[in-house]
């Protein structure tokens, strides 16, 4: 793999667009990550630095302490930097495979309206999967995601390292 990794940006502004859409996005959960769907969880944002991702307080996302359920909180946290490693791996040639290889959380306050998660790392995402498309070994990315309340004041902060690797042609 010794030519120059290049992204196919129809690709990436296939899945932006797709996954902004409120309608389309929940399609894919409901027919790929049913508990996504059944949560309510949205994309807020996806931009190549940046994604948002919502998911609300609700009777089947809470837990017996009334607040959200922490695998909930996870769920969605994983998606906001999840939604960005798919915009810059779907459809991209070679393929690349993904994999969570690690996760800690620490939680701050009780989530009990719509927690919002900011990933900021799209382009330390993009840069890992450029490198693994070029180079066919594996990269690490460590992905750091922070959850507030509709007040802004920090719920809960993740850090997920995701082990990407681009497959042989």
């Amino acid at each position: 793999m010794s030519e120059m990794a290049e992204l196919d940006r129809s690709k990436i502004d296939y899945v932006q667009r797709n996954f902004r859409n409120n309608f389309k996005f929940r399609l894919m959960l409901w027919k790929e990550l049913p508990m996504g769907f059944s949560s309510k969880m949205k994309i807020k944002e996806l931009t190549d630095e940046r994604c948002q991702v919502t998911v609300p307080y609700n009777r089947k996302n809470k837990n017996p302490f009334n607040s959200t359920f922490w695998a909930v909180l996870g769920m969605a946290a994983e998606m906001s930097s999840g939604a960005m490693l798919l915009q810059y791996t779907h459809g991209q040639n070679p393929s690349v495979a993904m994999l969570v290889a690690d996760c800690h959380a620490e939680f701050v306050k009780k989530a009990t309206d719509v927690t919002t998660f900011t990933c900021n790392d799209g382009l330390k995402i993009r840069a890992a999967i450029e490198k693994t498309m070029e180079t066919g070994e594996p990269e690490k990315i460590e992905c750091k995601m922070v959850g507030t309340n509709e007040a802004g004041e920090v719920l809960t902060s993740w850090i997920f390292n995701w082990s990407v690797k681009a497959r042989k042609k």
